[in-house]
């Protein structure tokens, strides 16, 4: 359903949830912190459940306003983090290329996120990053990554929250997908609204 009272008037701003996930430690905080506040983030505090930024940026015309979910990554807050997803436009898949559990752990990720946001298409608006490229312990190699990700269909970039390093094109990426779905979405329900009414009955045939 398309939220109540928008128009799709280029003029008018778009609010767009989009919600980041991952293995502990790859560095979600950090992308988060890079794109909207453009800081490093050095913190290492375990995010416990979500916080949220906001980040206002235009894309073809169109303003928009994307909340951005951070999650924690430890297995144990995994059922609490789910609760998250509820009502995402979007969702990025963050692992650590020098980390190859967190690149392995990327398919339960992106399965429990499209089990739990329903009723949804798999081609839901989807990228994934893989972070770090500044270290020099790379564990995952690019094509390997690549791969996975072509065989999905999901855009992928090796990005470096630290160096900022593609961090802005990802996000904006995603922001552009969500962006495009939801106007489907909201096309496709205001043109459902049309056909309200049932199609006319076909008048009985007068006996001669």
């Amino acid at each position: 359903l398309a939220p109540q009272g928008l128009s799709m008037d280029a003029s008018k701003k778009v609010d767009l949830k989009i919600i980041i996930i991952g293995a502990l430690g790859v560095g979600k905080t950090s992308l988060l912190h890079q794109y909207v506040h453009k800081t490093f983030y050095e913190d290492y505090r375990t995010t416990l459940g979500a916080s949220i930024l906001t980040k206002v940026l235009a894309v073809d015309s169109t303003p928009l306003k994307l909340q951005i979910w951070d999650t924690g990554g430890q297995e144990r807050f995994r059922s609490m983090v789910s609760t998250f997803y509820k009502g995402s436009d979007g969702c990025m898949l963050a692992f650590d290329v020098t980390d190859r559990e967190s690149f392995e752990a990327l398919d339960n990720w992106r399965d429990d996120f499209l089990e739990k946001v329903i009723p949804r298409e798999q081609d839901f608006p989807m990228v994934v990053l893989g972070n770090k490229i500044d270290l020099s312990d790379r564990q995952v190699p690019k094509e390997t990554a690549s791969a996975w990700c072509k065989e999905k269909d999901i855009p992928y970039f090796e990005v470096s929250a630290k160096n900022n390093i593609n961090v802005a094109e990802a996000f904006e990426t995603l922001a552009k997908q969500a962006l495009s779905t939801y106007k489907g979405i909201f096309e496709s329900y205001l043109t459902d609204s049309i056909k309200l009414t049932p199609h006319d009955k076909q008048p009985k045939q007068s006996c001669c």
